[in-house]
């Protein structure tokens, strides 16, 4: 199975009219519905590792039917009606479990976590008849890289036994400034220090990416780096895979990225 890094977006944005541009949107929303065709087979599962889900320690979702968790305010009343009822996967997120305790990783279980809106948007988008079981696996506090990198070389056996493993964040996310014409030239100065860290070899990219804060504009990109930790943990399940840049877009003019690892013909 492949890997993939992709950009979620700002709250419920391809299902509720927020006032983004229209091409903005619907570029985005073609690449997000695409990722359901990199699979070579159908997969067994779908993994998440959304930036919306923090823990003291990874902790895997274990609901056979996960609720939906609308973690965002402020939206028009629609947003809250929002459903996408993928079936979860217990006996996978165990596997999940094992995997990650054979790297001497602790972990934990959540039975009543829902999907957040870094998973569901998303994959309404891709799957949207909920036909595939998907469940997610959090961050760990402290946001570290390497132990990111750690986690997801972890998870990297799990591709070889049909689970899709799918990371959810931003490459660009300052809620500040996500309105601010004048932190678009910082969203390309970092997004192009991305997109050549991630264009080299596996073991040098990842060593950059344990460096990402020293990055030209990166404190500006993510003054806080939830949104970008879910990469390092997609790099880390890519194993000696490159990365391909599979999409280069904005949004309200800000630069966002999207890579695909172990994709064939990549």
């Amino acid at each position: 199975m492949p890997v993939v890094f992709v950009p979620h977006g700002g709250g419920p944005w391809p299902f509720v009219d927020l006032g983004f541009p229209r091409d903005e949107v619907e570029t985005l929303a073609r690449y997000l519905a695409s990722i359901r065709d990199l699979p070579p087979q159908p997969p067994k599962a779908l993994l998440v590792i959304s930036a919306h889900w923090e823990e003291p320690k990874p902790t895997v979702m274990t609901s056979p039917h996960p609720p939906m968790l609308y973690d965002y305010h402020g939206f028009p009343p629609e947003s809250y009606q929002i459903t996408w009822p993928a079936p979860g996967d217990p006996e996978i997120a165990a596997r999940v479990r094992q995997v990650l305790a054979a790297a001497a990783i602790d972990t934990g279980a959540d039975a009543m976590r829902g999907f957040d809106h870094g998973t569901f948007v998303p994959l309404k988008l891709a799957y949207p008849n909920a036909d595939v079981p998907a469940f997610q696996l959090s961050l760990k506090r402290g946001l570290d890289p390497a132990e990111h990198l750690a986690i997801g070389r972890a998870l990297e056996p799990l591709r070889h036994e049909g689970v899709f493993i799918i990371a959810s964040g931003m490459t660009f996310h300052n809620l500040r400034a996500f309105f601010n014409p004048d932190a678009n030239a910082v969203s390309e100065v970092f997004d192009a220090w991305l997109r050549e860290t991630m264009s080299r070899e596996p073991a040098v990219r990842d060593q950059r990416l344990t460096q990402w804060a020293s990055a030209p504009g990166a404190r500006v990109a993510h003054p806080r780096e939830e949104h970008l930790i879910p990469l390092m943990v997609a790099a880390g399940a890519a194993g000696s895979d490159p990365a391909m840049l599979a999409f280069n877009g904005t949004m309200v003019g800000h630069r966002l990225s999207g890579y695909h690892f172990g994709v064939a013909g990549s």
